[in-house]
């Protein structure tokens, strides 16, 4: 039998010269068959086998409105720009996750002492500053010495007095505090500059040095380009990934932040989609503002994703205990928490705004922490409050306004004898009483203004008795009579009244001005006058560190590890301490100091929970309310999954994690 042979490539070729219409179709139809069910199990079986993950690549451009001055962690940490920038470009000693909390950076570990007070820190291996010189603890020990030094003028100076540091090696620093501090890692996410940099720098020439817009740093990401206007006023900023970076460096490869000196110029970047997030504080924290004017696209890079993170952070009136003698009065202050309606207050605010703000009846944020909350917060209750203020003695005069008798003596009153050649004040003050009673009077007394009691000053009394004490022999000499109906007639009447009224301070922005007429109004409702002052930010600072204010509604930042020592002890009365209340509570001052002191955590915890009761009691505040941080993005960037922030640079916290660009690779 002949052996059968595949047929060759050419007989292949002629398959179709030999077959009839339909058959050609039919092998047509099966070859298409054939390599479709060849590509669907191809794909099919990568698709099962291969997942999607993170590439590296993409831009991400943010709007801000504002500038930065100091991209220089010696300066910068007051202002938010700066420290988003500053938290980009350096590292520091810890850091914080996405979820708040603290965790190790530069340090690859760290020991703490049984007795709290010195703390030990290991550095990783391998860190380099963007220019390619090795990071050692003598940059460390510079930046921090740098900032103790009063000659530099940081704001952080306060949180590193009376802090030693000394180097171990190259590779190894420690600290050693003067009492313990359990809350000393957060000072620790400080970050460091380097000392081959700015050693060389003089303290009067640190704030004008060109470095501090040409940040060399040690973070996720160096500083590419910086574009200024002819004004001065710098519009862009451009970041790429540091190929140095000690840790896996981060997909997104470019970050830039476009700068603007106005909301509206940033929303019609938003609209043009030149910009690809920005912050609600941008647009006065108004949700409702966002929505209505930026214009939401069809495709994912035309569309803004919007995050809301928790800050441990809230909003209070702080009432200057030691300024004004009616705010020292603690069942006045108490009056003023009763009389304000928060939970309407928050209903007003998410109405208006449609931001999120949760209520704040505490000093310690017991939510945010997982304290537990005080069993007896204030209540709305107007009624209690009236009573609280007449039980101060401030009575409601009819008209809605309230005061309370002063009893003030007159400046000066008619008390002694006069007559010819009397020489005193009371002279004095008699002849100008008789020249503004009348022109007769001035004119017998011709130049007797000099008290002096002479012929012309006797005349012109005894025309006064004459004119006012008629029935009785006038004398030219000043007795009892007489004093009396001097007294009636020419000393002026002192006001009586103290009146319930004060000033209520706060920053010149829509959200806090809105929430000031809230509390005005209300307080109102109960007899109290409150004249509204709203002040910028640059204002702002002096007015605190003299205590300039009444009252004071502004916000508090407590941190991730919280501290209520600079915010509540009585030796923080005064700047830099940020006791705005001036509050002074012996039992309160013990519970801070072993708060923050103590190692264990469930002291700590229940001497704020103490604290807080205390605190509630004496109502040197009015505690209104928390907002989150609300974040629009674009679409295209994910990986975005922070929840806590302690302030808003921290939105970066997981930059590292962020993407745009994706590719599968095999499971």
């Amino acid at each position: 039998m002949a052996k059968l042979k595949f047929p060759s490539f050419s007989q292949w070729k002629q398959i179709f010269k030999v077959l009839k219409r339909g058959e050609k179709i039919t092998v047509l139809v099966l070859a298409v068959l054939a390599t479709g069910s060849l590509l669907f199990l191809a794909t099919n079986f990568y698709i099962n086998n291969t997942k999607i993950v993170p590439a590296f690549g993409g831009a991400y451009a943010e709007g801000v409105v504002g500038q930065p001055r100091f991209i220089n962690p010696i300066y910068g940490e007051t202002n938010d720009i700066d420290r988003t920038l500053i938290d980009l470009i350096y590292s520091g000693l810890m850091t914080y996750d996405k979820d708040g909390k603290i965790v190790n950076d530069l340090a690859d570990s760290v020991t703490v002492s049984d007795d709290g007070k010195t703390y030990d820190f290991q550095l990783k291996n391998n860190i380099f500053w963007q220019d390619g010189k090795p990071l050692t603890t003598d940059d460390i020990i510079f930046t921090i010495k740098t900032i103790q030094n009063s000659d530099y003028k940081s704001p952080l100076r306060a949180n590193w007095i009376g802090i030693e540091v000394r180097k171990n090696s190259d590779k190894s620093l420690g600290f050693t505090l003067k009492t313990p501090y359990n809350s000393f890692l957060e000072n620790s996410t400080l970050k460091i500059i380097p000392k081959h940099i700015w050693e060389n720098v003089l303290a009067e020439n640190f704030a004008l040095s060109s470095y501090n817009l040409q940040p060399i740093g040690s973070g996720q990401y160096t500083l590419s380009n910086l574009q200024q206007a002819d004004t001065g006023f710098i519009k862009s900023i451009e970041l790429e990934s540091n190929h140095k970076y000690y840790n896996k460096p981060p997909y997104i490869s470019n970050i830039s932040f476009q700068f603007f000196a106005n909301k509206n110029d940033l929303i019609r970047a938003a609209n043009a989609k030149t910009i690809d997030g920005f912050s609600l504080t941008a647009l006065d924290n108004s949700q409702a503002l966002a929505e209505k004017e930026i214009r939401q696209g069809w495709s994912t890079n035309e569309k803004f994703a919007v995050y809301s993170m928790a800050l441990p952070r809230y909003f209070a009136v702080f009432f200057n205990t030691n300024k004004t003698k009616i705010l020292s009065d603690s069942d006045i202050r108490k009056a003023l928490n009763y009389s304000v309606d928060k939970q309407e207050l928050i209903n007003q605010i998410n109405l208006s705004v449609k931001s999120k703000v949760s209520l704040v009846d505490s000093p310690i944020l017991p939510d945010f922490f997982g304290f537990q909350s005080s069993s007896n917060p204030y209540k709305f209750d107007a009624e209690q409050a009236k009573k609280l203020l007449d039980k101060s003695g401030f009575k409601d005069l009819g008209s809605g306004q309230r005061a309370k008798s002063n009893n003030k003596k007159p400046a000066f009153q008619f008390k002694n004898y006069l007559a010819l050649r009397s020489k005193s004040k009371d002279v004095t003050e008699l002849q100008g009483c008789l020249a503004r009673l009348d022109v007769n009077f001035k004119n017998l007394m011709q130049d007797e203004v000099n008290g002096t009691y002479g012929k012309g000053t006797e005349g012109a009394v005894t025309e006064f008795q004459k004119k006012y004490l008629q029935g009785t022999e006038p004398t030219g000499e000043i007795g009892k009579a007489t004093r009396q109906k001097l007294n009636e007639l020419c000393v002026i009447p002192q006001d009586n009244s103290l009146f319930l009224k004060f000033m209520l301070t706060t920053i010149n922005q829509p959200q806090l001005v809105q929430i000031a007429n809230a509390l005005k109004n209300s307080w109102q409702k109960v007899g109290v006058t409150v004249d509204i002052k709203a002040v910028e930010i640059s204002e702002l600072k002096s007015i605190i560190k003299t205590r300039d204010y009444d009252a004071l509604l502004y916000g508090e930042a407590l941190g991730s590890e919280p501290d209520l020592y600079p915010f509540w002890h009585s030796s923080q009365v005064n700047d830099p301490g940020l006791n705005l209340s001036t509050y002074q509570n012996k039992d309160a001052d013990q519970l801070l100091k072993e708060a923050r002191e103590t190692l264990d955590i469930t002291i700590k915890q229940e001497n704020y929970e103490k604290l807080q009761n205390i605190i509630i009691g004496d109502a040197p505040a009015l505690f209104l309310y928390n907002p989150d941080y609300i974040y629009w993005v674009s679409q295209k960037i994910n990986g975005i999954n922070t929840t806590r922030i302690v302030d808003p640079a921290k939105r970066f916290s997981n930059v590292s994690e962020w993407f745009i660009k994706t590719k599968r690779i095999f499971k």
